[in-house]
């Protein structure tokens, strides 16, 4: 059974800044960066990231831009390990260091809406997401978030429609186990009863019918108050028929 939640997705391939932090290599280490090309700087920062040592990811990273200020992938980069490091501050302003760089570059535009997201700003964190989309139509990710921003609002038809979308370019875009990017939880039962119906709504509109019982089955569980709906609303028109949408939901009596 598939874990499904909502998620805010920031791309593994992504780096940034300008504004170092004020971590200071030892004079060792610094004298052996110094020595090293901003391609090998670049390498060992990756390494350090996929071990989890960000904050050696951020001394390597801004080596790499104190050699080369203009690399909008390397200022994305750092963007990514400082916002690991849970300076969400330093990240955002490394993030949009990368998008003035490179006005094209889909994932920095996209991580500053992450952090806009993750602060809660769901307004401005739709507005970025918006615009990755614009730039890179293609990338299930960015539907995925925009959906997240819309639910956050409270504006479910236009969740729906960017989840469909995201679904429509990726059929694993929703999973849990998806392996680029963090998960935001939803906080309270009512809010994951609803978010579970509004993803019933998706699959059955695109007549993944598993997918979809297994959702309202989550909805159910998690006390959703208006299960019947799937008698009234046009997602699942073409299920009203099936023993098994019936048994998780009886059809209503009729008056």
């Amino acid at each position: 059974m598939r874990n499904i939640t909502v998620k805010i997705v920031l791309l593994a391939m992504l780096i940034t800044l300008c504004t170092f932090s004020t971590a200071k290599p030892a004079p060792q280490q610094g004298s052996k960066m110094d020595a090293m090309t901003v391609a090998e700087l670049e390498k060992a920062g990756d390494q350090a990231r996929a071990q989890k040592d960000y904050a050696m990811a951020i001394l390597y990273f801004q080596a790499a831009l104190r050699k080369d200020r203009k690399n909008s992938s390397l200022y994305n980069k750092l963007g990514l390990a400082e916002l690991r490091n849970n300076d969400f501050k330093a990240a955002r302003g490394d993030f949009e260091k990368a998008a003035k760089r490179n006005s094209r570059n889909s994932d920095a535009v996209n991580n500053i809406g992450a952090v806009d997201f993750m602060n809660k700003n769901y307004s401005s964190a739709a507005k970025y997401f918006k615009k990755a989309v614009a730039l890179d139509e293609t990338r299930a990710t960015f539907h995925v978030n925009l959906g997240a921003a819309w639910f956050s609002q409270k504006k479910l038809t236009q969740a729906i429609a960017e989840y469909t979308r995201a679904m429509e370019l990726d059929p694993d875009a929703l999973r849990q186990d998806a392996r680029a990017g963090v998960t935001a939880q939803i906080s309270s039962p009512e809010e994951r009863a609803q978010y579970s119906y509004l993803l019933a709504k998706v699959y059955a509109k695109l007549g993944d019918v598993d997918n979809c019982l297994q959702c309202l089955r989550k909805a159910k569980e998690d006390g959703y108050r208006n299960l019947a709906n799937v008698y009234k609303d046009e997602e699942f028109s073409q299920m009203r028929t099936n023993p098994k949408l019936q048994e998780v939901v009886p059809p209503p009596i009729p008056k």
